[in-house]
């Protein structure tokens, strides 16, 4: 599961990973074909007026969810394509301040084969381009919390989404971009996502940047949970309560 948390993303180095923590607990577990197919069939019959629009998307097509006007300018998603992208996430990556979290320093080839994971695999983890007014300034991955390994340490609900975030540019650390950027993909994802009712993340408890970026989006400390490789501040945010925090 950034400077944002790089692997989660927080501000100036709040990082994420979440990615390299993250990113193991949310790949390294194959879901059966017959679970996944179990999965779509209940959610088409949850939704069968989205049945065109989400069969075998876990993530309800978020390629195509579009832009949200924030604080700080007009923000997108826009998916990862390694031979565009590589070049500036692999320099990201090797931010002293992100790899510190997210674990993923090294030649182009290190951060290749963490996207390509996601890429290639069956759709439970996203990765993005967070885009402010057209410059790509983060990036994103965007997860089913519930169909990931990170579900064994809390008690997960079905729909549960995951975020980790890394913000990219220096100048966009340490003024309260990050904690915009949180609060308006966890708004994307309830709009985008109906039957998701929570956003969960987990951010390593020593990236303090990154935790109080969570806590200034509107999520909130639920839990210290130990993953593989950290022991992670478990960060929530609901949408009975997004109206509210």
């Amino acid at each position: 599961m950034p400077p944002i948390d790089a692997s989660n993303g927080t501000e100036a180095g709040a990082a994420a990973p979440q990615l390299a923590d993250s990113v193991e607990d949310t790949l390294d577990l194959r879901i059966p074909d017959e679970l996944l197919a179990l999965f779509r069939e209940g959610e088409a019959d949850a939704a069968p007026e989205q049945a065109d629009g989400c069969a075998g998307d876990l993530l309800d097509h978020l390629a195509e969810w579009g832009p949200a006007t924030t604080s700080h300018g007009s923000f997108q998603l826009v998916p990862v394509r390694v031979e565009r992208d590589l070049a500036l996430i692999s320099r990201w990556m090797n931010d002293p301040a992100v790899a510190a979290f997210w674990e993923l320093a090294g030649p182009d080839s290190v951060t290749a084969a963490h996207l390509r994971t996601q890429l290639d695999g069956d759709g439970r983890s996203f990765p993005c381009l967070g885009v402010l007014d057209g410059v790509p300034m983060s990036y994103f991955e965007i997860y089913r919390a519930d169909l990931d390994p990170l579900a064994r340490h809390y008690p997960a609900r079905p729909h549960d989404t995951g975020l980790h975030l890394l913000v990219g540019g220096v100048a966009d650390r340490g003024r309260g971009v990050g904690s915009t950027l949180l609060r308006a993909v966890a708004d994307l994802i309830f709009d985008k996502r109906p039957r998701c009712t929570r956003v969960i993340a987990e951010p390593d408890l020593r990236n303090t940047p990154s935790v109080s970026a969570f806590l200034s989006g509107g999520y909130r400390y639920s839990a210290e949970i130990d993953l593989p490789r950290k022991r992670a501040a478990l960060m929530v945010r609901e949408r009975a309560l997004r109206n509210l925090l």
